[in-house]
């Protein structure tokens, strides 16, 4: 059995899918991006007259995408230091990776979940980041 859970701080999926998952102890959240609720907007980006992107902050974004983690979190009954593997995709590794490792440790730095980091071409929306997170749930 498995029970799920959105919520109404984050930003609505952008597909047929719930933020999170509980299954057992463990609680599975979609892949999480960086824009704000009730916004087609992302921090961070700049897009051209065709919408493409032509520059973008990660810094923006990462503490964008934390808090939305967050909220999901809160919303699914966990929190933040039940948080036991993230795996994390980035558009631009060589360009944003060192900035984002940054801010990845100030969030991280009292819960150190296991971490996976992958570049990928683009992801679903313009965004340069995105996390996928498994916590567990007393």
């Amino acid at each position: 059995m498995s029970e799920k859970f959105d919520s109404d701080k984050a930003p609505a999926p952008v597909g047929l899918y719930p933020h999170a998952r509980k299954v057992g102890n463990l609680l599975f959240l979609s892949g999480v991006g960086p824009r704000e609720k009730g916004s087609a907007e992302i921090p961070g980006v700049t897009l051209d007259a065709d919408g493409n992107v032509t520059a973008h902050d990660i810094e923006a974004q990462c503490h964008a995408v934390f808090n939305n983690v967050r909220y999901v979190l809160e919303a699914s009954g966990s929190s933040w230091d039940n948080i036991v593997d993230v795996t994390v995709f980035l558009t631009d590794m060589k360009g944003d990776f060192k900035k984002y490792n940054k801010i990845y440790a100030e969030y991280f730095k009292d819960n150190q979940p296991c971490r996976t980091t992958i570049e990928i071409s683009s992801l679903p929306t313009p965004i340069a980041i995105e996390l996928k997170v498994i916590a567990t749930v007393a």
